[in-house]
Protein backbone atom coordinates (compact mmCIF):
# COMPACT_ATOMS: atom_id res chain seq x y z
CA UNK A 1 0.00 0.00 0.00
CA UNK A 2 2.71 2.46 0.87
CA UNK A 3 4.70 2.18 -2.42
CA UNK A 4 1.86 2.40 -4.29
CA UNK A 5 1.30 5.85 -2.55
CA UNK A 6 4.78 6.70 -2.78
CA UNK A 7 4.45 6.24 -6.77
CA UNK A 8 1.20 8.00 -6.99
CA UNK A 9 2.87 10.88 -5.15
CA UNK A 10 5.91 11.03 -7.53
CA UNK A 11 3.75 10.43 -10.66
CA UNK A 12 2.69 13.51 -12.91
CA UNK A 13 -0.86 12.56 -10.77
CA UNK A 14 0.32 14.09 -8.35
CA UNK A 15 -0.08 18.24 -7.92
CA UNK A 16 2.99 18.81 -5.80
CA UNK A 17 6.81 18.83 -5.71
CA UNK A 18 7.21 17.79 -2.47
CA UNK A 19 10.14 14.89 -1.31
CA UNK A 20 8.82 11.80 -0.33
CA UNK A 21 10.94 10.57 2.14
CA UNK A 22 10.30 6.52 2.11
CA UNK A 23 11.26 4.79 5.70
CA UNK A 24 11.48 0.87 6.42
CA UNK A 25 12.89 -1.58 8.35
CA UNK A 26 13.65 -3.61 5.38
CA UNK A 27 16.26 -2.35 3.14
CA UNK A 28 14.78 -5.26 0.74
CA UNK A 29 11.66 -3.46 0.60
CA UNK A 30 13.09 0.00 -0.53
CA UNK A 31 15.12 -1.34 -2.90
CA UNK A 32 12.16 -2.28 -4.85
CA UNK A 33 11.02 1.17 -4.90
CA UNK A 34 11.75 2.77 -8.16
CA UNK A 35 14.45 5.70 -8.16
CA UNK A 36 13.35 9.25 -8.44
CA UNK A 37 14.72 12.56 -7.49
CA UNK A 38 12.34 13.39 -5.41
CA UNK A 39 12.46 10.12 -3.65
CA UNK A 40 14.76 9.43 -0.63
CA UNK A 41 14.91 5.90 0.98
CA UNK A 42 15.82 5.93 4.79
CA UNK A 43 16.04 2.60 6.90
CA UNK A 44 14.91 2.91 9.89
CA UNK A 45 12.95 1.37 12.90
CA UNK A 46 9.31 3.24 14.09
CA UNK A 47 10.13 1.19 17.23
CA UNK A 48 13.27 3.53 18.09
CA UNK A 49 11.42 6.45 19.50
CA UNK A 50 14.88 8.68 19.02
CA UNK A 51 14.66 7.41 14.79
CA UNK A 52 11.06 7.89 14.29
CA UNK A 53 11.56 11.47 16.20
CA UNK A 54 14.57 12.04 13.76
CA UNK A 55 12.36 11.04 10.83
CA UNK A 56 9.82 13.56 11.95
CA UNK A 57 11.71 16.81 12.23
CA UNK A 58 11.97 17.07 8.24
CA UNK A 59 8.03 16.54 7.63
CA UNK A 60 5.17 18.45 6.69
CA UNK A 61 3.12 15.73 7.09
CA UNK A 62 4.01 11.54 8.23
CA UNK A 63 1.82 8.58 6.45
CA UNK A 64 1.74 5.58 8.68
CA UNK A 65 2.09 2.55 6.44
CA UNK A 66 2.85 0.26 9.08
CA UNK A 67 0.41 -2.65 9.40
CA UNK A 68 -2.90 -1.90 11.51
CA UNK A 69 -1.79 -4.67 14.24
CA UNK A 70 1.70 -4.43 14.25
CA UNK A 71 1.83 -2.53 17.34
CA UNK A 72 3.10 0.82 16.15
CA UNK A 73 -0.17 2.85 15.82
CA UNK A 74 -0.48 4.45 18.44
CA UNK A 75 2.89 5.27 19.33
CA UNK A 76 3.44 6.79 15.81
CA UNK A 77 0.31 8.58 16.10
CA UNK A 78 1.55 10.29 19.50
CA UNK A 79 5.03 10.79 18.40
CA UNK A 80 3.16 13.08 15.84
CA UNK A 81 1.39 15.11 17.72
CA UNK A 82 4.68 15.74 19.98
CA UNK A 83 6.52 16.58 17.17
CA UNK A 84 3.73 18.60 15.86
CA UNK A 85 3.47 17.16 12.44
CA UNK A 86 0.24 15.92 10.59
CA UNK A 87 -0.54 12.61 10.75
CA UNK A 88 -2.09 9.83 8.04
CA UNK A 89 -3.03 6.72 8.14
CA UNK A 90 -4.48 3.66 6.64
CA UNK A 91 -6.93 2.55 8.96
CA UNK A 92 -7.43 1.80 12.53
CA UNK A 93 -9.89 -1.24 12.69
CA UNK A 94 -11.98 0.41 14.35
CA UNK A 95 -9.96 -0.59 17.70
CA UNK A 96 -7.50 2.10 17.06
CA UNK A 97 -10.09 4.71 15.31
CA UNK A 98 -12.03 5.14 18.94
CA UNK A 99 -8.71 5.50 20.71
CA UNK A 100 -7.75 8.31 18.25
CA UNK A 101 -10.66 9.94 17.75
CA UNK A 102 -11.15 10.11 21.54
CA UNK A 103 -7.50 12.28 21.36
CA UNK A 104 -9.45 14.92 19.19
CA UNK A 105 -9.27 17.76 21.53
CA UNK A 106 -5.57 17.27 22.51
CA UNK A 107 -4.44 17.61 18.85
CA UNK A 108 -6.84 20.66 18.25
CA UNK A 109 -5.51 21.97 21.74
CA UNK A 110 -1.91 21.37 20.52
CA UNK A 111 -2.92 22.55 16.39
CA UNK A 112 -2.31 19.37 15.21
CA UNK A 113 -4.11 17.51 12.33
CA UNK A 114 -4.95 14.42 12.09
CA UNK A 115 -6.97 12.41 9.60
CA UNK A 116 -7.35 8.90 10.37
CA UNK A 117 -8.45 6.05 8.17
CA UNK A 118 -7.50 7.12 4.78
CA UNK A 119 -7.03 4.53 2.05
CA UNK A 120 -10.31 3.16 -0.11
CA UNK A 121 -12.32 1.29 2.60
CA UNK A 122 -11.82 3.53 5.14
CA UNK A 123 -10.85 6.24 3.47
CA UNK A 124 -12.74 6.91 -0.68
CA UNK A 125 -15.83 5.32 1.35
CA UNK A 126 -16.28 7.39 4.10
CA UNK A 127 -16.55 9.89 1.50
CA UNK A 128 -19.11 8.59 -0.51
CA UNK A 129 -21.60 8.40 2.51
CA UNK A 130 -21.05 12.22 2.40
CA UNK A 131 -21.61 12.64 -0.92
CA UNK A 132 -25.36 10.38 -0.06
CA UNK A 133 -25.54 12.60 2.78
CA UNK A 134 -24.92 15.67 1.53
CA UNK A 135 -27.91 15.22 -0.92
CA UNK A 136 -30.39 14.26 1.85
CA UNK A 137 -31.97 16.97 4.05
CA UNK A 138 -32.89 14.02 6.27
CA UNK A 139 -31.59 10.61 6.49
CA UNK A 140 -33.02 6.75 7.62
CA UNK A 141 -29.89 5.02 6.63
CA UNK A 142 -26.53 4.45 4.77
CA UNK A 143 -24.96 1.49 3.52
CA UNK A 144 -21.82 0.77 2.70
CA UNK A 145 -20.55 -2.00 0.16
CA UNK A 146 -17.25 -3.33 -1.22
CA UNK A 147 -16.30 -5.95 -3.41
CA UNK A 148 -13.87 -6.77 -5.58
CA UNK A 149 -13.33 -9.64 -8.51
CA UNK A 150 -10.81 -11.31 -10.70
CA UNK A 151 -10.79 -12.69 -14.24
CA UNK A 152 -8.57 -15.51 -15.43
CA UNK A 153 -6.76 -18.72 -14.72
CA UNK A 154 -7.19 -19.76 -11.07
CA UNK A 155 -3.84 -19.03 -9.45
CA UNK A 156 -1.49 -21.79 -7.67
CA UNK A 157 -1.05 -19.62 -4.41
CA UNK A 158 -3.39 -17.50 -2.54
CA UNK A 159 -2.18 -13.77 -2.64
CA UNK A 160 -3.81 -11.53 0.46
CA UNK A 161 -4.99 -8.54 -1.57
CA UNK A 162 -4.31 -6.07 1.82
CA UNK A 163 -2.40 -7.27 4.97
CA UNK A 164 -3.12 -10.78 6.42
CA UNK A 165 -3.81 -9.53 9.73
CA UNK A 166 -6.74 -7.18 8.99
CA UNK A 167 -8.44 -10.02 6.72
CA UNK A 168 -8.36 -12.60 9.26
CA UNK A 169 -9.48 -9.65 11.84
CA UNK A 170 -12.46 -9.22 8.79
CA UNK A 171 -13.37 -12.65 9.11
CA UNK A 172 -12.96 -13.57 13.00
CA UNK A 173 -14.31 -10.78 15.27
CA UNK A 174 -17.48 -9.16 15.63
CA UNK A 175 -18.25 -5.80 14.33
CA UNK A 176 -19.83 -2.57 15.04
CA UNK A 177 -22.88 -1.90 13.32
CA UNK A 178 -25.16 1.52 13.76
CA UNK A 179 -28.97 0.42 14.25
CA UNK A 180 -31.48 2.09 16.41
CA UNK A 181 -29.29 5.47 16.46
CA UNK A 182 -26.18 3.23 18.49
CA UNK A 183 -23.85 1.08 18.07
CA UNK A 184 -24.36 -3.02 18.58
CA UNK A 185 -21.93 -5.81 18.01
CA UNK A 186 -22.53 -8.10 15.73
CA UNK A 187 -20.83 -11.34 15.16
CA UNK A 188 -18.32 -12.37 12.84
CA UNK A 189 -19.70 -12.77 8.92
CA UNK A 190 -23.16 -12.09 9.68
CA UNK A 191 -25.54 -10.18 8.24
CA UNK A 192 -25.63 -11.94 4.76
CA UNK A 193 -26.94 -9.57 2.06
CA UNK A 194 -26.67 -10.51 -1.87
CA UNK A 195 -27.08 -8.35 -4.46
CA UNK A 196 -27.00 -9.08 -8.18
CA UNK A 197 -24.22 -6.42 -9.50
CA UNK A 198 -23.22 -5.96 -13.19
CA UNK A 199 -20.73 -7.58 -14.47
CA UNK A 200 -17.61 -9.48 -13.90
CA UNK A 201 -18.82 -9.56 -10.11
CA UNK A 202 -22.67 -10.72 -10.86
CA UNK A 203 -24.43 -12.12 -7.46
CA UNK A 204 -22.33 -11.56 -4.72
CA UNK A 205 -22.72 -11.67 -1.08
CA UNK A 206 -21.74 -9.42 1.60
CA UNK A 207 -21.03 -9.56 5.03
CA UNK A 208 -20.87 -7.87 8.28
CA UNK A 209 -16.74 -7.28 9.19
CA UNK A 210 -15.02 -5.26 11.43
CA UNK A 211 -14.28 -1.77 10.41
CA UNK A 212 -13.62 1.83 11.28
CA UNK A 213 -16.61 3.63 8.91
CA UNK A 214 -19.36 2.62 11.49
CA UNK A 215 -17.42 4.08 14.32
CA UNK A 216 -17.60 7.52 12.70
CA UNK A 217 -19.87 8.47 9.85
CA UNK A 218 -23.15 8.54 11.64
CA UNK A 219 -21.59 10.57 14.52
CA UNK A 220 -20.19 13.16 11.92
CA UNK A 221 -21.37 16.78 11.75
CA UNK A 222 -24.08 17.16 9.28
CA UNK A 223 -24.72 13.65 8.97
CA UNK A 224 -25.67 12.50 12.63
CA UNK A 225 -27.71 15.83 13.14
CA UNK A 226 -30.14 14.78 10.19
CA UNK A 227 -31.59 12.21 12.37
CA UNK A 228 -29.54 8.62 10.81
CA UNK A 229 -30.80 5.84 12.30
CA UNK A 230 -28.83 3.05 10.83
CA UNK A 231 -25.41 2.32 8.92
CA UNK A 232 -23.46 -0.49 8.23
CA UNK A 233 -20.33 -1.86 6.41
CA UNK A 234 -20.38 -5.07 4.49
CA UNK A 235 -17.47 -6.29 2.19
CA UNK A 236 -17.39 -9.23 -0.28
CA UNK A 237 -13.73 -10.71 -1.25
CA UNK A 238 -13.39 -12.66 -4.34
CA UNK A 239 -15.03 -15.76 -4.11
CA UNK A 240 -11.84 -18.16 -4.11
CA UNK A 241 -9.94 -15.35 -1.78
CA UNK A 242 -13.49 -15.93 0.46
CA UNK A 243 -13.29 -19.22 1.01
CA UNK A 244 -9.76 -19.52 1.47
CA UNK A 245 -9.74 -16.79 4.51
CA UNK A 246 -13.16 -18.25 6.01
CA UNK A 247 -10.95 -21.89 6.28
CA UNK A 248 -7.84 -20.29 7.63
CA UNK A 249 -10.25 -18.93 10.64
CA UNK A 250 -11.58 -22.32 11.00
CA UNK A 251 -8.36 -23.87 11.58
CA UNK A 252 -7.93 -21.15 14.58
CA UNK A 253 -5.77 -18.89 12.55
CA UNK A 254 -8.44 -16.12 13.31
CA UNK A 255 -6.57 -15.81 16.89
CA UNK A 256 -3.59 -14.81 15.41
CA UNK A 257 -1.47 -13.34 17.68
CA UNK A 258 -1.75 -15.68 20.60
CA UNK A 259 1.56 -17.99 20.46
CA UNK A 260 1.18 -21.63 20.42
CA UNK A 261 3.39 -23.61 22.33
CA UNK A 262 5.94 -26.40 19.72
CA UNK A 263 7.14 -29.39 20.86
CA UNK A 264 10.42 -28.10 21.88
CA UNK A 265 8.80 -25.57 23.60
CA UNK A 266 9.54 -23.05 21.40
CA UNK A 267 6.51 -20.55 21.32
CA UNK A 268 5.61 -18.59 17.92
CA UNK A 269 2.89 -16.59 16.96
CA UNK A 270 0.25 -18.38 14.26
CA UNK A 271 0.42 -15.06 11.87
CA UNK A 272 4.29 -15.23 11.49
CA UNK A 273 4.31 -19.09 10.49
CA UNK A 274 1.54 -18.18 7.87
CA UNK A 275 3.30 -15.43 6.59
CA UNK A 276 6.36 -16.78 6.10
CA UNK A 277 5.02 -19.98 4.55
CA UNK A 278 2.57 -18.47 1.93
CA UNK A 279 5.42 -15.74 1.86
CA UNK A 280 7.98 -18.70 0.94
CA UNK A 281 4.95 -20.42 -1.47
CA UNK A 282 4.19 -17.28 -3.70
CA UNK A 283 8.34 -17.22 -4.17
CA UNK A 284 8.36 -21.02 -5.21
CA UNK A 285 5.89 -20.82 -7.32
CA UNK A 286 6.03 -17.09 -9.09
CA UNK A 287 6.33 -18.30 -12.27
CA UNK A 288 3.17 -19.67 -12.32
CA UNK A 289 0.95 -16.76 -11.43
CA UNK A 290 -0.86 -16.28 -13.89
CA UNK A 291 -2.37 -12.32 -15.04
CA UNK A 292 -5.83 -11.81 -13.96
CA UNK A 293 -8.22 -8.88 -14.37
CA UNK A 294 -8.98 -7.00 -11.12
CA UNK A 295 -12.16 -5.19 -10.80
CA UNK A 296 -13.33 -3.51 -7.22
CA UNK A 297 -16.66 -1.58 -6.61
CA UNK A 298 -17.27 0.43 -3.61
CA UNK A 299 -20.87 1.75 -3.13
CA UNK A 300 -22.80 3.40 -0.86
CA UNK A 301 -26.62 3.74 -0.64
CA UNK A 302 -28.36 6.75 1.20
CA UNK A 303 -31.98 6.36 2.24
CA UNK A 304 -34.27 9.11 3.59
CA UNK A 305 -36.05 12.61 2.26
CA UNK A 306 -35.05 15.39 0.16
CA UNK A 307 -37.50 18.25 0.20
CA UNK A 308 -39.67 16.44 2.16
CA UNK A 309 -40.27 13.90 -0.57
CA UNK A 310 -38.75 9.77 0.28
CA UNK A 311 -35.19 9.73 -1.74
CA UNK A 312 -32.37 7.12 -2.64
CA UNK A 313 -28.82 8.29 -2.92
CA UNK A 314 -26.17 5.33 -4.71
CA UNK A 315 -22.77 6.28 -5.07
CA UNK A 316 -20.63 3.90 -7.16
CA UNK A 317 -17.12 4.08 -7.66
CA UNK A 318 -15.68 1.14 -10.06
CA UNK A 319 -12.09 0.44 -10.85
CA UNK A 320 -10.99 -1.94 -13.09
CA UNK A 321 -8.11 -2.97 -15.58
CA UNK A 322 -5.51 0.05 -16.26
CA UNK A 323 -1.93 0.33 -17.15
CA UNK A 324 -1.98 3.05 -14.46
CA UNK A 325 -2.10 0.41 -11.88
CA UNK A 326 0.47 -2.63 -13.17
CA UNK A 327 2.84 -1.53 -10.43
CA UNK A 328 0.64 -0.80 -7.86
CA UNK A 329 -0.49 -3.87 -5.21
CA UNK A 330 -3.95 -2.08 -4.39
CA UNK A 331 -4.50 0.92 -6.36
CA UNK A 332 -8.05 2.03 -4.41
CA UNK A 333 -6.12 2.20 -1.40
CA UNK A 334 -2.51 3.36 -2.26
CA UNK A 335 -3.84 5.78 -4.71
CA UNK A 336 -6.56 7.43 -2.35
CA UNK A 337 -4.00 8.34 0.84
CA UNK A 338 -2.01 10.25 -2.34
CA UNK A 339 -5.04 12.08 -3.22
CA UNK A 340 -5.81 12.63 0.37
CA UNK A 341 -2.74 14.03 1.29
CA UNK A 342 -2.29 16.51 -1.72
CA UNK A 343 -5.42 17.83 -0.77
CA UNK A 344 -4.14 18.41 3.21
CA UNK A 345 -1.13 20.09 2.14
CA UNK A 346 -2.28 22.35 -0.41
CA UNK A 347 -5.61 23.80 1.56
CA UNK A 348 -5.10 25.11 5.31
CA UNK A 349 -4.91 22.78 8.15
CA UNK A 350 -7.57 22.26 10.27
CA UNK A 351 -6.39 21.26 13.58
CA UNK A 352 -7.87 18.00 15.32
CA UNK A 353 -8.63 13.86 14.70
CA UNK A 354 -10.97 13.91 11.99
CA UNK A 355 -12.22 11.32 9.91
CA UNK A 356 -12.01 11.28 5.97
CA UNK A 357 -16.27 12.46 5.40
CA UNK A 358 -15.41 15.13 7.96
CA UNK A 359 -12.43 16.59 6.69
CA UNK A 360 -12.27 16.73 2.38
CA UNK A 361 -14.39 18.58 -0.02
CA UNK A 362 -16.63 15.76 -1.87
CA UNK A 363 -16.26 17.06 -5.41
CA UNK A 364 -12.52 17.93 -5.54
CA UNK A 365 -11.74 14.74 -4.11
CA UNK A 366 -14.18 12.60 -6.37
CA UNK A 367 -12.58 14.51 -9.16
CA UNK A 368 -9.03 13.11 -8.25
CA UNK A 369 -10.69 9.48 -8.29
CA UNK A 370 -11.88 9.94 -11.72
CA UNK A 371 -8.50 11.45 -12.98
CA UNK A 372 -6.94 8.37 -11.95
CA UNK A 373 -9.49 6.41 -14.21
CA UNK A 374 -12.19 4.64 -11.46
CA UNK A 375 -15.50 5.58 -12.98
CA UNK A 376 -17.70 7.75 -10.28
CA UNK A 377 -21.37 8.00 -10.57
CA UNK A 378 -24.35 9.29 -8.30
CA UNK A 379 -27.82 8.25 -8.99
CA UNK A 380 -30.53 10.01 -7.18
CA UNK A 381 -34.46 8.74 -7.17
CA UNK A 382 -37.45 10.52 -5.63
CA UNK A 383 -40.39 9.19 -5.36
CA UNK A 384 -43.78 11.46 -5.97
Amino acid sequence: MGSGTIRDLLSDLSDNDHEVIASDYSSDALDRLPDHPRLRKVVGDVGNAEELATLLVDCDLCVNGVPTFAGFQMPIFEACLKAGKPYVDYGGMGVYTVKQKARHQEFQDQGVTAVIGLGADPGLSNVICRACADRLDEIDSINLYWTATTKGPESPVLEPPYTPSTILAEYANPSQQFFDGELKEMPPRGGLETWELPEPFGSTTFMFSQHSEPLTVPFAEGIASKGIKEFTWRLALPREQHQAWLSLVKAGFGDFETPVVLSDGHKVKPLEVLQKVMDRHIDRHRAEIPAKESHELHFAVGKGRKNGLHTTVTVRVRGGPHPLYEDYVDAGTSMNMSIGVQQILKNSLRPGVWAPEEYFDVTAYLAEVERRHFKVSIETVTLE
